[in-house]
């Protein structure tokens, strides 16, 4: 008969455990009885106040190398990233060391105690002229932010370790501290009569971001390595996004105007046509999205 201090503990490092998906995946795996987890970020951030935060740079070499060698984890998960796709376009040095660079030290770091790194990419290593895309789809970013991404991807496939690729696409889902999500913050414009400008143009399926965790913990489960895609279960416009989020919570829809891509005058061009299909996740991994509308009863309740 066992008890449980002979319950074997996974150990987990997640960096980026500030963000949005890192404090999320921070509490999930906190409350975990089976799991000893390390958090770091680059700064101490607003979002995760219950979870310790180790302070570590992943574009420190030396630093992230000696986290890692310290904690010594059997999975790391790579929730920091630069992700914005503007500011990559004029930041150019900064997005490559953030995303690609740091990638690769953290996969000499992991090659050093044989841990399996899931790192998290994007839809946007795609052109967005024929999507939604499959793990096996031809990549073609058209930004310089989906050149990162895909360059990190690749770092990993040549890196000799044992690596999953995650990636998704419009994480979104109430936290309690930090930045709003783009559904509180168009619950936020409306109920202060505010008039927002949505794409009608951009085509893709968001995900909750507590979906974005369980998948990650099912590719853990289920020992995955590889491609998965984690995305939601709806495909449509982010201007059918909006309104669905105006009627559910009961707010003037005609604060709504729709306009196209090219009107916002953005620095990075967006892939249009683009998400992600599930069915590999859902099919090797047991992965199962809510709908949308059964994510804003979540969102409700924490906003509310």
């Amino acid at each position: 008969m066992s008890n449980n201090s002979d319950i074997i503990k996974k150990r987990i490092l997640i960096t980026g455990a500030n963000g949005v998906l890192g404090s999320n995946l921070a509490m999930f795996y906190s409350e975990q009885d089976n799991i000893e987890l390390c958090c770091t970020a680059k700064t101490k951030g607003s979002n995760s106040s219950d979870i310790s935060i180790i302070i570590c740079d992943i574009t420190n070499r030396d630093k992230i190398k000696k986290t890692i060698l310290e904690f010594c984890p059997d999975y790391v998960i790579n929730a920091a990233a630069f992700t914005n796709v503007d500011k990559c376009e004029s930041e150019k040095e900064t997005a490559w060391t953030i995303n690609v660079k740091s990638v690769e030290y953290l996969a000499e770091a992991c090659r050093a105690v044989d841990a399996h790194l899931i790192h998290i990419s994007t839809d946007y290593v795609f052109d967005g002229k024929q999507g939604p895309y499959s793990e096996v789809d031809k990549t073609n970013p058209i930004s310089y932010y989906g050149r990162t991404k895909l360059a990190s991807e690749n770092a990993l496939k040549i890196s000799g370790i044992n690596y999953t690729i995650i990636r998704t696409n419009v994480l979104y889902g109430a936290i309690e501290k930090g930045k709003a999500d783009f559904v509180y913050w168009v619950v936020q414009s409306l109920e202060n009569g505010k008039d927002i400008r949505i794409v009608t143009d951009q085509f893709n399926n968001p995900t909750f971001v507590e979906d974005l965790v369980r998948g990650i913990n099912k590719v853990i489960e289920f020992k995955r390595s590889g491609i998965f895609n984690i995305g939601g279960r709806n495909f449509l416009s982010r201007f059918e996004f909006t309104n669905m989020i105006a009627d559910y919570f009961d707010l003037n829809k005609n604060l709504i105007h729709p306009i196209i891509t090219k009107e916002l005058n953005q620095a990075a061009i967006r892939p249009l046509k683009s998400g992600l299909v599930t069915l590999k996740a859902e099919t090797q991994i047991n992965y199962k999205p809510h709908t949308i509308i059964e994510s804003f009863e979540k969102i409700k309740s924490k906003i509310s």
